[in-house]
């Protein structure tokens, strides 16, 4: 199993015990008074079965606060994700912390800085950068999920996952929509996995019913879900921070209602993925500071609930390109969201927001993902840190520590050592080139496809995921989608 980054200090907190009732408190009456839209009448007759008033006219439910703590309660702290090798097997919850790549919906072209459709061997070259990777823990299935060359829209999560199974032996992710997630959990049985499904509550207070749906597939198949809603503060939710939140955690924890109340004890992952509104021109702001205070307080809200968290806009950044604002906005969200006691925190691979994507930009993330993990790891202090009888030894000038067992046996770790970062002394920079941090990324991306190769499915394996993939193409072709 993977250990990822363990949090070894008392996470951050942003709001003070009383705002953190409030917070509760209105949570609970946007559920119970307004409620949520619902538009599933399998889901609609499940609330009512348990106490929930059903408006089946306006598809409206009002879900009770002491249902809703019931089913938080249900809710594991933490669960497992079986990965092809076990090595990689996740314990999502606690203190630890792990990073999973994000997606874009076309491929970044890096000589024009423009999105341009990918293909399928570019997708299997970039899930073979992500399994070559030490800090990428999970993968999603589409890092270019809109536009790829040869593959109907409606084939594209499939042929995603299917990549990203073959490709990596990490714990993988799934989808929703057009009935995509009967061929994940079919794909995952087939190679013996666990797949983290997904359910996105729509803002305001909306569940449609592709949502339900999967919510029904992935818990009655004993998938554990991330269940998130994508609010745009003075859009779909109320414009200052606190009001998003209310919002936010009642779109999530009705989904979470319905999981519990279709399986009890499903795992499930609440997860943030909010912006602001750009007032200017209408659209969310990547990298905001807002979405970074809302994420810290979003962190706190569920550590009290016990439920595990996860990020989905660590790695969005504004910036169109890969460059110091891509960098410090998802350096500075990275880190923010760790110290706040995240579990799972998306960043790898997205250049602007959603919309591109490359595995340069995953392998420059590697080093923002490595240097804030080695941060929450903190400080051992031991006798032998302290090393208060080496410094007695070396004593004052001419006194050195270079050359001494202690150092030889703690450099290493107590440092970081990011991989693509420019680090030569100025003249063995000038001397090779005058490389910057993307020309050495580049570098390292080409070492990994010329040398790193995933251990393969068994024939047998291999060939289910074709009959699967022909299966879900005949499926769309039966509903004249393709």
């Amino acid at each position: 199993m993977l250990k990822g980054f363990i949090r070894n200090f008392k996470p951050l907190e942003i709001l003070t015990e009383e705002q953190l009732q409030a917070i509760h408190r209105g949570t609970l009456d946007v559920l119970e008074t307004t409620g949520v839209r619902v538009e599933h009448d399998r889901a609609l007759e499940l609330f009512a079965d348990h106490g929930c008033k059903v408006d089946l006219k306006e598809k409206r439910v009002r879900i009770p606060g002491y249902l809703v703590e019931e089913c938080l309660r249900k809710c594991p702290s933490s669960f497992t994700v079986k990965a092809r090798n076990p090595k990689y097997d996740l314990r999502i919850g606690g203190s630890t912390l792990y990073f999973t790549q994000d997606a874009g919906m076309r491929y970044l072209d890096l000589n024009t800085w423009e999105p341009r459709p990918g293909t399928l061997k570019e997708h299997g070259e970039a899930i073979r950068v992500l399994d070559a990777l030490g800090t990428v823990h999970m993968l999603v299935p589409h890092q270019f999920y809109m536009d790829m060359e040869g593959v109907s829209p409606f084939m594209m999560q499939s042929e995603g996952l299917a990549s990203g199974i073959r490709n990596s032996t990490k714990a993988e992710s799934a989808g929703y929509s057009y009935d995509w997630e009967i061929f994940a959990i079919k794909m995952a049985k087939a190679v013996g996995i666990d797949i983290r499904g997904t359910m996105t509550v729509s803002p305001p207070l909306t569940l449609y019913a592709d949502c339900c749906e999967a919510g029904f597939r992935y818990a009655e198949a004993g998938c554990p879900i991330a269940i998130a809603s994508g609010a745009v503060y003075g859009g779909t939710s109320p414009a200052t921070l606190a009001g998003a939140t209310i919002t936010n955690n009642a779109e999530v924890i009705a989904g979470i209602v319905l999981v519990q109340l279709i399986r009890p004890g499903t795992g499930v992952v609440a997860c943030d993925f909010t912006f602001p509104m750009d007032m200017q021109f209408g659209h969310p702001v990547f990298g905001a500071l807002g979405s970074a205070i809302h994420q810290v307080m979003f962190d706190q809200v569920w550590r009290n609930y016990g439920v595990p968290t996860s990020n989905w806009h660590a790695g969005y950044s504004s910036s169109k390109k890969i460059d110091f604002q891509a960098g410090y906005e998802r350096a500075m969200s990275s880190l923010l969201y760790a110290l706040a006691g995240n579990n799972l925190c998306d960043l790898h691979g997205p250049i602007y927001g959603e919309l591109t994507y490359h595995p340069v930009m995953s392998i420059l993330d590697d080093d923002i993902a490595g240097w804030v993990g080695r941060f929450i790891e903190g400080v051992e202090v031991t006798d032998e840190t302290l090393a208060i009888d080496l410094i007695e030894q070396v004593g004052p000038i001419p006194g050195q520590y270079l050359n001494t067992a202690h150092t030889r046996k703690w450099w290493e770790s107590e440092q970081f050592i990011p991989k693509s970062a420019d680090r030569e002394p100025y003249p063995e920079w000038l001397k090779k080139g005058k490389k910057d941090a993307i020309a050495l990324a580049k570098e390292r991306m080409d070492e990994i496809l010329a040398k790193h190769e995933p251990e393969p499915l068994t024939p047998e394996q291999d060939k289910a995921i074709d009959e699967i993939l022909e299966e879900a193409r005949s499926f769309y072709r039966q509903k004249g989608l393709m």
